[in-house]
């Protein structure tokens, strides 16, 4: 796991948010480190979904994906994060990523959070799946963007 690579920017903390794109939507990430631009994707795909203030730590899920390259791991590990979320309607308030390689090619993640309550939670955007469209991922520079279809 490479926690600095030569040249990399320092970020203060993870950052996420969306972009608009033709008919589906982005997100776009930067972390300090590799686990930090991990969890910061995986948060932003849940803050695409629901308003993750109102979401409990109250449980936690374990979730693992591998990839080929580092592309294909960024989209193996969301689509797991966005199975979570289909199959058990389960919303993240807390990411901890463990990134493998270096480049990373696998990642085991903790998922802290709870399943979804109509009294508590907001349905924001249903996240269909997660592309290989554009996909921008460079570790080295801590930062990511990634095209969902909603």
């Amino acid at each position: 796991m490479s926690t600095s690579a030569p040249g990399r920017r320092r970020a203060s903390a993870r950052r996420w948010g969306s972009f608009p794109t033709t008919a589906d939507v982005g997100i776009w990430a930067t972390g300090p480190t590799d686990a930090a631009l991990f969890e910061a994707l995986g948060l932003g795909l849940f803050a695409l979904i629901t308003d993750r203030a109102r979401v409990r730590p109250r449980m936690e899920r374990a979730v693992s994906a591998s990839g080929t390259d580092p592309s294909s791991l960024v989209v193996a590990y969301l689509t797991e994060l966005l199975l979570l979320q289909q199959t058990e309607g389960f919303l993240a308030r807390e990411i901890r990523a463990r990134p493998v390689g270096d480049p990373p090619t696998a990642i085991v993640a903790s998922v802290t959070g709870e399943p979804f309550d109509p009294a508590r939670h907001t349905a924001r955007t249903e996240v269909k799946a997660v592309t290989l469209h554009d996909l921008q991922v460079d570790f080295a520079a801590g930062r990511a963007r990634v095209i969902v279809d909603i």
